[in-house]
Order: structure tokens, then C-alpha cells, then sequence
């Protein structure tokens, strides 16, 4: 059973000597009568030693008074330091009882007999067996050693001069005393009485959870039981400590961080420490830390409190460990995929080059003249070469860039110029397939800063793509315009259109829609994975939105002055010609916007 401290001082001290009782003892009961034991035999010299020494002022001398007194608190004490470092009480628990006897009786015969005040000691011999035990068997056996007592007294009191004791105010000291120590220890009983009955509201009558309730400095003043086995202790060895003990020291300034922003009111995450737990499995001093994570429950100013609520956070920490593991696998597989494509590339296109290069010349006789029949057949090979290695330069791309060593040259160019170059390349494809091709340049659109390699690879890009998924008779068109600081190029077909489903897939890497339509068109599904990559490189956005049976419209928004180096000059842009250090690009990472 935990109590509230609430800045109490007997509670505190009570608090104390619960901290004295080692830790091996976790029966709450025993406890209690060990913390108990542990405190009259503490606090019983105070009153012993001025009801006892009187009586022999006239028969010692002063050094050997001194040197009794220092007895008793040498053996008092020593019985108190056995209980706490046994948790065993058999022994001393008797023993101390005798003692008192025989300390009382010696008190009353000095003083003068049971009319003196030092006889209301005797009621101690009562109330405090049953006080450390609770048990009435005890107080029993505390009344017959009173009524021993009395007995004592009257046999010893003929070897002891009655003087001024009896008749001085000095009498009163000792039972005053006894009542000064037993008043708070009431008190403190009582308010334990009332919070296991539910009268005040402690943390336990309220929460079956880990619960700890904290101090502005730190210190727990209440927690629930849950609380202490989650930290390895029972409730009264929790509360009256620094949490700051049971931290790990790295995680000490998180905690005064926390604790701030708790009492400040401001928005936080639960905070995530590593704490010091008792566990007797651990064979090294018994204890390990635990990852817990805080949450905020309740923050009362009045009373100076921080309400906690304590998780035990260790399966998170795994599950984040497994998962950083896998996505580490995950990376090395990623990093052996590129490159694995672009050795193959490498390797590819080296023969391609042959085998286009010597189509090429056969088709313009530079080895003779061919048959048409042959010519057709060779044709078809200076086709499909050219086809297989735009495949693999698409491939090496796009490898780069999720390798991160693609890199940008950004430089002024005529946003004009580099549309119209691009429109003409595709004009002939859009006529082979009876497609109407508009590219239209808006006023305002001049200069821009990027690299124009890269985007005029963009718009032939998208525009193949509408060609391709756009059946003959219908239209194609490339808008560009500027939009504040950016420039957009939106491509635009009334083509077989995109489901709201198939969305998703889209800019991944090898990835074709697979509907029964879009799969009559040949690709190796890079064309869109690489304008994303590209767009990205650019810090530009990516925005796809598509009717199915209707069209589809793909915009891309690039910055007007420039993707930003990580090397800028003074004036903060890009220089122009410089090489942009971009990192790699995760095509499964990199968000496209995309509406139905």
C-alpha cells in the first residue's frame, strides 16, 4: 500500500525508514511492520535515555552517565540497523521488549513509584507491540509486560534514592516525549487508513495503470502498485525518491526537459527514457534498465504535482530495432539491385552499339546493297536495338538516381527553345498515330534555371506516355505557364485514361498498369518512374489526375530560379553551371500527388 507524502514531514520520515528495510523483503505487510520496528527502535533512545539516567544521578558520576547514554543509543540503534539489513525481526523484536521492561521499571522506581509521571511509560509497552505488529495476540502480550513492569519496580525501588525527581518537572519530559514521537505516527497511520479506504484519493484508489505522481523536484509522491513492479519495488520503497535515481544518467536532461514542458503546459510527445528496475533474474547487482515512455496525465499547481501515466516500452524498442534491421536489409538489397542493373546496362549496351551501329550501315549500303526483304529485316533490327537501348539508358538513369549520383548541371536556358525542340522530336510520333499535337508557351515564361538536359527528358517522357496511351483521332497537348515562382508543364491527353485504383502504382520503377487496355502498349515502365525521379532532383512536385475512359493530365511544377546545392554562393542560388548535390531518391519514399 502506497501513501501520498504531499509534502507531509512525518510522512516523509516514514518514508525513510521504509527506504532503510532492504529491498529483499516484498511482502507490503511485512514491510510495514519492519519499517515500523525499524523506527521506535530509532526514535526510542530520545526517550529512554531521560527516564532512565535521572534515577542513577545520585549514585554515578557524570562520565559514566554519558557513556550509558551512548549505550543505549549504540545498541537501540544497532538492533534497528540488524532489522533493516535482515528483514528479519524475530530476534530483535523480543529482545527490545525486554529491554523496555526493564528500562520502564528502572524509570518508575527512580522516579518515585507508579504515582510518578515516568508510570504512563508503561502504556507504551502496550501500544507499541501492537503498533509494529497490529496484531491484538501482540498488544496482549505488551499489557503483561506492563503489569511485569509495575511489579519490577516495586522490587528494585529500595536500591534507588528518591530526590528531586519525583517532585521536579523533570519527570515529564520522557512521557511528553514518547507523545511528541507518537502523535505524528498516528497521523500518518490515519491518512494511510482513510487512503485504502478511499476516503483521500490516492493514486491506487483511482488507477489500476502504472501511475507515479511526481514533485517539481523530481521526487515521487505517490505511485500505484502497478508502478512498483513495473520498476521492481514495492510502493514505499518508490515514493519519497528522486525519479532522477532510477534514470539512466544519459536520459537525465530528457527528463528536466520533460518536466518543464509538462508544468508549462506546452504540447509534448510522451517522452522516451531508460529507467533502473530491480529484476533478481539479472545476475550482476540485480537490476537493468528498461525503456518506459511518460505520458502526462494530470499537472496540479496548487499542490506542485506532475500526474504520470508509465508504459513499458520494451517491445516497441524491439519491433524499431527489427525494423530498423529489416530496412537496413532492405537497403543493402536496394543498393545490390542498382547495382546489379547498372552492370547489366553496362554490359548491354556495349553490344547494342554494335549491332545498331552495323544495322545502320548496312541500311545505308555502306556493305553492299541489300535485298528489300533483307533491307526490312535489318531495319527491323536497327529498330528493336534502339528501342533495347533506350531501355537501358532508362534503366542507368534511373539507377543513379536512387543511388544518389545522378547529378544536375542547372543553368539559365530559354524555356521557349527547349519546348519546341522537344515538340518537334514528338510531332512525327504523334502523326504516325494520327494524334493532334498542341505546345503552347504562355507570356511570361522565358528563362528558368535547372538543368535542360533533364527537362526536356521530363516532357518527352510524359509526352510519349500520352501519346502511346492515346488512340488515333485523339488530341495531345503540352501547356507551360508560370505559376509564382514556379514553372508548370502540364501534359494533357483525351487517351484510354487511368483508374482511381491504379493510381497508386503509378512512378514506381518496372511498374505497368494492368488492365487489358494499357497492356496493348509496349514500355518497361520507367518512362514515369523517371520524370518522378528527375522532378525530384529539381525539388519540384509531381501532380497526376485522370479519368479512366476519359484522359489524364500530368503536371510537373519546377522552381523558376533553381533546385538549391548544398554549395551556394553568397547570394543563396545556384551557380550557374555548378553540379547540384542532391541525396538519392526512393522512388517507394517520394509522394506523387494524384487525383481521380
Amino acid at each position: 500500500m502506497t501513501e501520498t507524502r504531499n509534502g507531509s514531514w512525518p510522512a516523509g520520515i516514514d518514508a525513510g525508514f521504509e527506504r532503510l528495510v532492504t529491498g529483499q523483503v516484498r511482502d507490503d505487510a511485512e514491510r510495514a511492520r519492519l519499517r515500523r520496528l525499524v523506527g521506535v527502535l530509532l526514535a526510542t533512545p530520545f526517550v529512554v535515555v531521560p527516564a532512565v539516567l535521572p534515577a542513577f544521578a545520585a549514585l554515578v558520576s557524570g562520565p559514566v552517565l554519558m557513556a550509558a547514554a551512548c549505550a543505549i543509543f549504540a545498541l537501540a540503534w544497532m538492533g534497528a540497523a540488524i532489522v533493516a539489513a535482515t528483514g528479519n525481526r524475530s530476534f530483535v523484536e523480543p529482545v527490545a521488549l525486554s529491554v523496555a521492561v526493564v528500562a520502564i521499571s528502572v524509570a518508575i522506581a527512580g522516579s518515585g513509584g507508579i504515582v510518578t509521571p515516568a508510570a504512563l511509560l508503561a502504556a507504551a509497552l502496550v501500544f507499541e507491540p501492537w503498533w509494529i505488529s497490529s496484531s491484538r495476540k501482540r498488544a496482549v502480550t505488551g499489557a503483561a509486560a506492563a503489569c511485569g513492569t509495575f511489579v519490577l519496580s516495586a522490587a528494585v525501588a529500595p536500591h534507588f534514592t528518591q530526590s528531586w525527581l519525583s517532585l521536579s518537572a523533570w519527570g515529564w519530559l520522557a512521557p511528553c516525549l514518547y507523545i511528541a514521537l507518537t502523535i505524528p505516527r498516528l497521523a500518518v497511520a490515519d491518512r494511510s487508513a482513510q487512503i485504502e479506504e478511499g476516503k483521500v484519493p490516492g493514486l491506487d484508489g483511482r488507477f489500476d495503470a502504472p501511475v507515479i505522481s511526481l514533485s517539481r523536484s523530481g521526487e515521487i509522491t505517490d505511485a500505484t502498485k502497478a508502478a512498483g513492479k513495473l520498476f521492481g519495488l514495492t510502493g514505499g520503497l518508490l515514493v519519497g525518491r528522486s525519479l532522477f535515481e532510477r534514470v539512466h544518467v544519459a536520459d537525465r536532461i530528457a527528463l528536466v526537459n520533460a518536466l518543464a514542458d509538462f508544468e508549462n503546459d506546452k504540447d509534448t510527445a510522451a517522452t522516451e527514457l531508460k529507467i533502473r528496475v530491480r529484476d533478481d533474474r539479472v545476475s550482476h547487482g540485480g537490476e537493468r534498465f528498461v525503456p518506459v515512455a511518460f505520458d502526462l496525465l494530470h499537472v496540479s499547481r496548487a499542490e506542485g504535482l506532475i500526474t504520470l501515466f508509465v508504459r513499458d516500452i520494451s517491445d516497441v524498442m524491439r519491433m524499431r530495432d527489427e525494423l530498423a534491421e529489416a530496412r537496413h536489409a532492405s537497403d543493402s538489397i536496394e543498393v545490390a539491385k542498382s547495382r546489379f542493373l547498372a552492370a547489366v546496362s553496362h554490359e548491354l549496351r556495349t553490344p547494342l552499339n554494335a549491332i545498331i551501329g552495323f544495322s545502320d550501315m548496312m541500311l545505308n549500303d555502306l556493305a553492299g546493297s541489300l535485298a528489300d526483304r533483307q533491307r526490312e529485316y535489318v531495319g527491323m533490327i536497327s529498330q528493336s536495338g534502339h528501342h533495347l537501348l533506350s531501355v537501358v539508358n532508362a534503366i542507368l538513369d534511373v539507377s543513379r538516381i536512387e543511388a544518389g549520383t545522378y547529378g544536375i548541371r542547372p543553368e539559365p536556358f530559354t524555356v521557349t527553345d527547349a519546348v519546341e525542340l522537344c515538340g518537334s522530336m514528338m510531332a512525327q510520333q504523334a502523326a504516325a498515330q494520327d494524334l493532334e499535337l498542341s505546345v503552347t508557351v504562355r507570356p511570361g515564361v522565358r528563362e528558368m534555371i535547372a538543368d535542360r538536359r533533364a527537362v526536356q527528358q521530363i516532357i518527352i517522357n510524359l509526352l510519349t506516355n500520352a501519346i502511346k496511351f492515346t488512340p488515333a483521332g485523339g488530341a495531345v497537348s503540352l501547356d507551360v505557364y508560370r505559376h509564382g515562382e514556379e514553372v508548370c508543364f502540364a501534359v494533357t491527353d483525351n487517351g484510354i485514361g487511368i483508374a482511381s485504383d491504379d493510381l497508386s502504382k503509378l512512378g514506381q520503377p518496372f511498374t505497368q498498369l494492368s488492365n487489358d487496355v494499357s497492356r496493348q502498349f509496349e514500355g518497361a515502365g520507367l518512362g514515369l518512374s523517371l520524370v518522378k525521379g528527375l522532378v525530384a532532383l529539381h525539388g519540384g512536385s509531381l501532380e497526376i489526375s485522370s479519368t479512366l475512359g476519359e484522359g489524364t493530365e500530368v503536371k510537373v511544377a519546377l522552381p523558376l530560379e533553381g533546385p538549391r546545392p548544398n554549395s551556394q554562393d553568397a547570394d543563396g542560388a545556384a551557380p550557374a553551371g555548378a553540379v547540384a548535390e542532391v541525396p538519392r531518391v526512393r522512388f517507394e519514399d517520394e509522394k506523387i500527388r494524384k487525383t481521380a
